[in-house]
């Protein structure tokens, strides 16, 4: 499996989960300190649409943010979850970014406005590898300089720090007893223990309480069928090896996984001939052009398919790179 379908994997995933308020609350709520959790306007949760993150990113990086009232004022809580096995360095200086590009955001909404509403950032660091983050989580920690000229320099020194949860950090049994929702508590687990495994069979039965009770629960099949695609898709375990887990969940798991299987096969297939068109237009232009730009390669490979042809016809006339893209 390459790494684009399993990237494209973890961000879909967290995104049907956590977009969801009652998922994003459990998740939050275990997260923020209590005394601010106790003040926001849980039931007032609305996702927003869009990403803050930039798209040569969003392998690394999911992100959702939501708007809520925070002792009645105007409130966003951002969340933002890591895929990659490293931490990130400069997640701080990252996610103020973020952070700014939401108030801007806000302000053109609100033209008129004379302050800012609270936004209040969380990572998750979420991976198979069990690393702990040890990257920086405050913005000063990242400015280069000597202690002397640190403390001299402190009353001015930018103050920005957001909230962690190292998921990474915790074993199974940890994560499985927090107070989550089932699709949460999967969500997360499965990032921790899906990718490259190759006997998730056996691995997920402790799961096998919140995977019956996604099953039970409403969207049935059809959300059991997206923890499906997620197993199928990042893990190495081969259909035949999940039977002990489908042997505890019962004939509508089988149903699902099979289902799931089938559908996947097929889109595999039709992403094959996608990419082939798509490596075809790519050695067109280097013919052509000479070597092409990442960038350029990476809108080709996302491109949809009646985009590439476009542009596969415009390769025959253009004399230029701008001209196949105008």
């Amino acid at each position: 499996m390459s790494a684009a379908p399993r990237s494209n994997s973890h961000d879909a995933y967290f995104r049907h989960v956590m977009g969801r308020p009652a998922d994003a609350s459990s998740e939050l709520r275990g997260v923020l300190p209590k005394d601010v959790a106790a003040r926001v306007d849980w039931d007032g949760l609305e996702l927003q649409p869009g990403s803050f993150v930039s798209k040569h990113l969003r392998s690394r990086y999911s992100d959702l943010l939501f708007r809520t009232r925070l002792d009645g004022h105007d409130a966003y809580l951002y969340l933002l979850i890591e895929h990659q096995s490293r931490s990130d360095p400069l997640m701080p200086l990252r996610m103020l970014d973020y952070l700014v590009n939401i108030w801007n955001h806000y302000v053109r909404q609100h033209p008129d406005t004379r302050t800012l509403p609270a936004v209040v950032p969380l990572v998750v660091h979420s991976n198979h590898t069990g690393r702990r983050w040890k990257a920086p989580t405050e913005l000063t920690e990242l400015i280069d300089l000597d202690p002397t000229t640190r403390e001299a320099l402190d009353p001015y020194l930018p103050r920005f720090r957001f909230l962690l949860d190292d998921v990474a950090a915790l074993d199974l049994p940890a994560l499985c007893a927090r107070d989550l929702t089932p699709a949460a508590r999967v969500m997360l687990a499965l990032h921790k223990i899906v990718p490259g495994n190759t006997h998730l069979g056996v691995d997920l039965l402790p799961l096998i309480e919140d995977l019956h009770a996604i099953l039970d629960g409403p969207g049935g099949t059809d959300e059991f069928q997206c923890v499906a695609s997620y197993i199928l898709i990042v893990g190495d375990t081969q259909q035949a090896d999940l039977q002990p887990l489908i042997d505890r969940l019962g004939p509508r798991a089988k149903e699902a996984i099979v289902t799931t299987a089938e559908r996947l096969r097929a889109e595999g297939r039709a992403e094959g001939r996608a990419e082939g068109r798509a490596n075809a237009l790519i050695d067109l232009l280097t013919s052509k052009f000479g070597p092409i730009p990442a960038r350029i390669a990476d809108t080709i490979h996302t491109a949809d398919p009646t985009q590439v042809r476009t542009w596969t016809v415009r390769v025959l006339t253009a004399t230029t790179l701008d001209e196949v893209f105008a």
